[in-house]
């Protein structure tokens, strides 16, 4: 008989990074087998952890409560069950800003039933649309819905998957796997701007002082997140991940453009600009693909000259973003 041996995690939302890994911290003294789920969640398998502990799940998870709120000020939300899909609903059904709630395995199928289909785990809005298009409300529906016919609704794999995990089916393992590395810039301007020729300057000597960063490190980035804020305070946020790990200025700057593209700026007044690098890893470890492009192939060169320079006389001596005013 299956175990509820699944913990699905969720911190509030926008906790800062080092908050959050202090979190995993805590996770990783309940068991040994974490998987982060940035920017805001966590899996923890305890089926060894159980026995150690000679505990329930649950009682794990108040431990877990007690200690994130007592050590950091944080409350959680948490999710308990037999399978990742369970556990990750059942944290999405604990009311902020925490709680615990735990599914018997048992009793899976009566819990998922009643729940909106938009409620299970792993269902996004364009597929909870197409779902209640066809009559389908509820996750018991779904379950009752020949396999086949929700292929058709929402495509092969994915329809396979949803109709899979509304009968509580989710092989999946949890898989340790630490906070990814990252590194961010930084920009603060110096009066609200408005003005698109300045903040895309800003911008690009951001993508040019982390890729030179990277650079240093042997390291380079699978994503980049940038983070735009206010004035009144506000934020606005987006992650995108890379055609291909890299640390070269040419393909971050792609990538940052597209963010801030995302963004649809108008009338916003900007105060400052976070560009940070995600899922850093070793450069070594990834495969570099040999460019047959030859102007690319001439800005890597320079790139490599530029980086010796700076190395030599400083990071400002080569100012990226005041040329791009120039051209502007």
């Amino acid at each position: 008989m299956a175990s509820a041996s699944v913990m699905h995690v969720r911190c509030p939302d926008r906790l800062p990074e080092d908050t959050f890994r202090q979190v995993l911290e805590e996770l990783a003294e309940l068991s040994p087998v974490v998987q982060a789920l940035p920017p805001s969640a966590a899996l923890v398998e305890l089926r060894g952890a159980l026995r150690y502990h000679g505990s329930d799940a649950r009682r794990l998870g108040e431990v877990l409560r007690v200690r994130t709120i007592s050590r950091l000020g944080v409350d959680v939300r948490v999710g308990i069950g037999p399978t990742i899909t369970v556990a990750a609903t059942a944290s999405g059904q604990v009311d902020a800003p925490g709680g615990i709630l735990a599914v018997d395995p048992d009793r899976v199928g009566d819990w998922l039933g009643p729940l909106p289909v938009e409620a299970l785990h792993g269902i996004g809005p364009k597929q909870a649309a197409a779902l209640r298009d066809y009559g389908v409300h509820s996750v018991g529906l779904l379950a009752a819905v020949p396999p086949a016919t929700v292929q058709r609704l929402l495509g092969g794999r994915a329809g396979r998957t949803a109709a899979e995990r509304a009968r509580g089916i989710d092989p999946r393992p949890v898989a340790p796997r630490a906070l990814p590395a990252s590194a961010a810039v930084r920009h603060a301007f110096a009066d609200h701007t408005l003005d698109g020729a300045v903040v895309r300057a800003a911008l690009l000597d951001l993508v040019v002082r982390l890729g030179l960063r990277l650079r240093r490190h042997g390291q380079v980035a699978r994503g980049l997140t940038l983070t735009l804020r206010f004035a009144g305070g506000t934020a606005w946020e987006k992650t995108r991940r890379m055609p291909e790990a890299s640390a070269h200025d040419d393909d971050l700057r792609t990538t940052a453009y597209r963010l801030i593209d995302a963004a649809g700026l108008q009338r916003g007044r900007l105060t400052g600009l976070v560009l940070k690098g995600e899922d850093l890893v070793d450069a070594d470890r990834v495969a570099e693909q040999i460019s047959l492009d030859r102007a690319r192939e001439d800005r890597l060169a320079a790139e490599a000259v530029s980086d010796r320079i700076r190395d030599k006389f400083g990071p400002g001596v080569i100012g990226p973003a005041a040329a791009l005013l120039r051209v502007s």
